[in-house]
């Protein structure tokens, strides 16, 4: 799909591995997610706009390129949040605006519980940030606020993909770039993503049960 962009690069695919190992602890785990997420970051944003600008070193004055659009974070609660900083390290003037979900265990579609997005004035480019991409609901629903918000220009940016999700995004808004590091093979029943890497949130919060 052209909307889908795969990261195969050495380093992810290196952290990756690494990411998906069930002996990974916690702090372990949560260093993998920013090195993802910056890999992915940097993907992402290649094409974002410029204007000229000028400072002074302490030699003489330089010409060069600044950012010149307002980037919106969105973080999928809970795990999203583990993408945030490492992103802002990235895009220290991008503003982050919160969208939570859970998951209905008998439907399996997204439920939402809170919502952080103004009035008005939406940003430029919004990258949505979710580790995992599994059935694509939550992402759809983020997706429509966005868009209600007035957000023009969407990205998506995932650690992992199962098929199924991508499918859906793409067939509702194929004008959504989406950027992984890998897309698995597939869903099992309760719509996990195989082979995947557990539950990402759990992982990145310790909150697994003993």
């Amino acid at each position: 799909m052209k909307n889908v962009s795969i990261i195969s690069h050495p380093l992810v695919q290196h952290h990756l591995l690494k990411l998906r190992d069930r002996t990974t602890a916690p702090p372990e785990f949560r260093s993998l997610i920013r090195r993802l997420s910056v890999l992915l970051c940097y993907e992402a944003t290649r094409d974002l706009r410029t204007r000229p600008a000028q400072v002074e070193t302490p030699l003489e004055a330089c010409s060069g390129e600044e950012l010149s659009q307002r980037v919106g974070l969105v973080p999928i609660l809970r795990a999203g949040l583990g993408m945030v900083d490492p992103i802002l390290d990235l895009l220290p003037d991008a503003e982050v605006w919160h969208l939570g979900f859970y998951r209905d265990e008998k439907t399996l579609e997204p439920v939402e519980y809170y919502q952080k997005l103004p009035a008005g004035n939406p940003v430029d480019v919004a990258l949505v940030l979710d580790p995992m991409l599994a059935t694509g609901g939550s992402l759809l629903a983020a997706l429509e606020a966005l868009h209600r918000w007035g957000v023009s220009k969407i990205s998506i940016l995932a650690v992992i993909a199962a098929p199924e999700g991508i499918k859906r995004i793409s067939g509702v808004h194929p004008e959504t770039r989406i950027f992984v590091c890998a897309i698995d093979d597939r869903l099992n029943d309760d719509a996990y993503i195989l082979p995947g890497l557990g539950d990402a949130g759990d992982r990145i919060f310790n909150a697994r049960p003993a």
